[in-house]
């Protein structure tokens, strides 16, 4: 069975067994969390929802981190203007264990 579920604004597409790199939860690890369930499709049968339907994915959280960094720059020709600043994302691993 796969599931697209939404989380941080994002869709994702799942099944049972994955590991997802989704933005910071505010759990500790090992709790379990539940997601919104857009879609549901195995084979041929499809449950589509209206946005959402009333079957839950459920996924256990594997760890919390940050990615690495990228350099974001601002810059304007002609008047001699430079900024280089970096970003770290906070993440959160979620191994998913149920779609219901």
């Amino acid at each position: 069975m796969n599931a697209v579920i939404k989380t941080g604004g994002k869709q994702y597409l799942v099944k049972v067994g994955d590991v997802l790199s989704i933005e910071k939860l505010e759990a500790q690890q090992g709790e379990t969390v539940s997601f919104e369930t857009l879609l549901t499709f195995e084979g041929d049968k499809m449950d589509l929802g209206t946005p959402f339907i009333s079957g839950k994915v459920s996924g256990e959280i594997v760890a919390h981190g940050r990615d690495a960094k990228i350099s974001v720059v601002k810059y304007k020709a002609k008047s001699r203007y430079t900024r280089r600043t970096g970003h770290r994302q906070h993440f959160t691993k979620v191994k998913i264990t149920k779609i219901a």
